[in-house]
């Protein structure tokens, strides 16, 4: 896992908290909920190969 990973997880948080505040203002509160969703989905997936990889070292640990 490289800082390019956390740079990008903080660019979609300070994207989508944009977003999500412009939406809300307006009026438009499922969009920003939606927008909120989709940059879950998107940093999760990103982090899962990482979470993985962790659960596979655990279990490589404790298997004797």
């Amino acid at each position: 896992m490289g800082i390019s990973l956390i740079f990008r997880i903080a660019a979609v948080g300070i994207l989508v908290t944009i977003l999500n505040q412009v939406l809300k203002h307006s009026g438009r509160e499922e969009h920003a909920f939606l927008i909120s969703l989709a940059g879950l989905i998107l940093v999760l997936t990103w982090i899962i190969p990482y979470i993985y990889d962790l659960l596979v070292m655990v279990q490589d640990l404790f298997t004797l």
